[in-house]
């Protein structure tokens, strides 16, 4: 059966319109990206081929569409190069809406303010990312600096560097935060060592390290509380 042989109140589009996007399927959300199917199937049918893609246990979780490839998205009959784009398209900006929009209205109180705010932005990625969050006396956010970024050792990470980028804006407190690609937060020794190394260091030039926080997927570890 054709979409348009649905009762409208069943097709995609019109099913949005009635009912709110939040009532639609992943199938259906993802039909109407791709718009057409083909003489064999729906929209809604070829999205459910993409679904079947995840070789994750949890089959409602569509997080994967994050990394399948342009060419496996291909590969399947009624997704070509611009269909198989416009899936990308919107995976990326879905990351991008997830991101805090000014970070710098945020006041970190507790590791948990920390993890909240860099949570979506680090627990998808495939390489291991440091940042180091850069704070007032009144612990404002004043700005977030990438320092290292796919070193898999973080006991070689540059503290010189990351202490100069605080003493360039005379800030007075720093929080370092981390990814681990595997999911699981928990602290390696490498972790633990550069903690105290950055630690020692920032206070010989009177910086004040708050936290070394470790981001999973979907869980956080703070190393100093």
């Amino acid at each position: 059966m054709k979409i348009k042989e649905l009762p409208e109140s069943e097709r995609p589009y019109e099913k949005l319109e009635l009912y709110g996007e939040r009532n639609l399927s992943n199938a259906e959300l993802l039909a109407i990206i791709i718009k057409s199917g083909t003489k064999e199937k729906t929209s809604v049918e070829i999205s459910n081929e993409i679904l079947n893609l995840n070789k994750n246990h949890n089959k409602g979780d569509i997080n994967f569409l994050r990394d399948i490839s342009l060419k496996e998205l291909m590969n399947l009959k009624g997704i070509g190069r611009v269909k198989a784009i416009q899936i990308k398209a919107i995976c990326e900006l879905a990351t991008r809406m997830s991101k805090p929009s000014n970070y710098k209205s945020v006041k970190i109180k507790s590791p948990k303010d920390v993890a909240e705010l860099l949570m979506n932005d680090l627990r998808f990625e495939k390489r291991e990312i440091a940042k180091i969050i850069i704070l007032n006396n009144k612990n404002d956010i004043l700005k977030i600096i990438d320092v290292a970024i796919g070193s898999g050792n973080f006991s070689n990470l540059n503290i010189k560097y990351i202490l100069s980028e605080t003493i360039k804006i005379n800030a007075p407190k720093i929080i370092l935060v981390h990814n681990h690609p595997s999911g699981d937060p928990t602290p390696s020794k490498s972790d633990i060592i550069v903690t105290s190394k950055l630690k020692d260091a920032a206070r010989i030039v009177d910086v004040e390290l708050l936290d070394h926080i470790v981001i999973g997927n979907m869980k956080y570890k703070s190393i100093m509380n």
